[in-house]
């Protein structure tokens, strides 16, 4: 049988013969330092989303409102992260954040609104 080291610390490996780690600690400290990357950025999108939503609530507590692009840009919204879009009949494209969404309409204003 030959000598197998964890692939984490380096200390010798007892037991099944597939077995790649010593413990579940080095298991898990490995799989962290592998998948650091992607969870980052799965982190921290999910983070801005969650701010876009905030931001939402707060400005349209009545389910339906108008803002102006202003007050979205003065609460730091970042109009490039949305869940989903629908787009009506008319062309209409609406950007949402969960149940929360908005519309651009003209002149700078935006209708907010929260889906039921």
């Amino acid at each position: 049988m030959e000598n197998k080291v964890c692939l984490e610390c380096g200390e010798r490996i007892h037991g099944r013969s597939d077995k790649k780690f010593c413990s579940d600690y080095c298991r898990n400290a490995h799989n962290n330092k592998v998948n650091k990357d992607s969870k980052n950025l799965i982190r921290n999108t999910n983070n801005r989303l969650r701010k876009n939503y905030k931001i939402l609530s707060e400005l349209n507590s009545k389910g339906k409102t108008k803002v102006v692009r202003n007050t979205l840009n003065g609460h730091n919204f970042d109009f490039s992260l949305f869940t989903s879009m629908y787009t009506t009949k008319t062309g209409n494209v609406y950007y949402y954040v969960y149940d929360q969404g908005y519309l651009e309409l003209d002149n700078d204003y935006f209708l907010l609104i929260k889906r039921e």
